[in-house]
C-alpha cells in the first residue's frame, strides 16, 4: 500500500487530498491508497455528474461533515481528483483508512 498524500491548510481549515473514483462499482466504498490517492468505488455512473455528487456525498457522510464543506477542485471530468473538505484535519481523514482496512 502506498501513503496517501495529504495537504493541510490550518490557516484555512482545510485538508487537500486526490481521489481516484471507480464508477458503477457493486456498493460505494473506499478501497485503500493507489499511487498516493485515496481510492473511491461507487454505485453511479460517470453520466451526467451523478459520481462527483455521490463522491461527495459519500466523504462528507464518512467525515460527518455538511455536504457544502466538500469541494471538487480539478478533475471533475475524469477518475482522478483532487479534494478539499474544510473542517476536518489530517487525522480524521487517515482514520478513515484504519476504520476501512
Amino acid at each position: 500500500m502506498s501513503f496517501l498524500e495529504i495537504f493541510e491548510d490550518a490557516a484555512r481549515g482545510t485538508v487537500t487530498f486526490p481521489v481516484r473514483v471507480q464508477p458503477r462499482a457493486s456498493k460505494d466504498e473506499l478501497a485503500g491508497v493507489m499511487d498516493g490517492a485515496l481510492k473511491v468505488r461507487l454505485r453511479a455512473p460517470a453520466l451526467e455528474n451523478r459520481a462527483n455528487e455521490a463522491l461527495v456525498e459519500f466523504l462528507s457522510d464518512l467525515l460527518k461533515t455538511p455536504k457544502s464543506a466538500v469541494r471538487i477542485q480539478s478533475g471533475e471530468r475524469g477518475r482522478n481528483k483532487r479534494i478539499e473538505i474544510r473542517g476536518v484535519t489530517r487525522q480524521q481523514v487517515l482514520g478513515l483508512l484504519r476504520e476501512e482496512a
